[in-house]
């Protein structure tokens, strides 16, 4: 049973990105008005909150991991922090999805990492390992492949625009 909660929890967010993603009209309408990408950020966060306290509630963290452990973590959140750093709240919470105007971003990591916010974060997902059991870190890493595969099927129209 344990696992199976566990299971729930590092998986919940996926199917709200996904929707999110493909029918962007319905978190819009159901702000009512409200910044979509804020309340998409503020959603996103309690979700991240329940994922984390599930892997917590299966991790062993009785002994200090050696130091090549901590290399991808601090990899993929550099990555994800240089991410966030670069779209902001709206091009990370999807909003060019929203109807926000998107500036096309081309530095580093974009142009050299296909999905560099996802790389990031499975970087950091696998620096885990020591503590988390690898099953769930693998359903963590699949849920992001699945936003990747969701998101290339993205529409040309709903694209960050490069400046001519």
């Amino acid at each position: 049973m344990e696992a199976i909660l566990v299971s729930a929890g590092v998986l919940l967010p996926f199917p709200f990105y996904a929707l999110l993603w493909m029918r962007p009209s319905l978190w819009t309408r159901l702000c009512g008005g409200a910044d979509p990408c804020h309340a998409m950020a503020l959603a996103s966060t309690a979700m991240k909150a329940v994922q984390f306290l599930a892997l917590a509630s299966v991790a062993d963290f009785s002994v200090w991991p050696p130091l090549w452990v901590w290399i991808p973590i601090a990899v993929g959140q550099a990555l994800n922090i240089r991410v966030y750093q670069l779209l902001g709240e709206d091009g990370v919470y999807y909003g060019v999805r929203f109807g926000k105007s998107i500036p096309w971003v081309d530095k580093f990591p974009f142009g050299y990492l296909r999905d560099p916010q996802y790389f990031g974060s499975i970087l950091s997902l696998l620096g885990c390992v020591y503590w988390i059991p690898f099953r769930f870190i693998a359903l963590w890493c699949a849920g992001y492949l699945f936003m990747m595969f969701v998101e290339s099927a993205e529409d040309p129209s709903t694209r960050a625009r490069k400046k001519e």
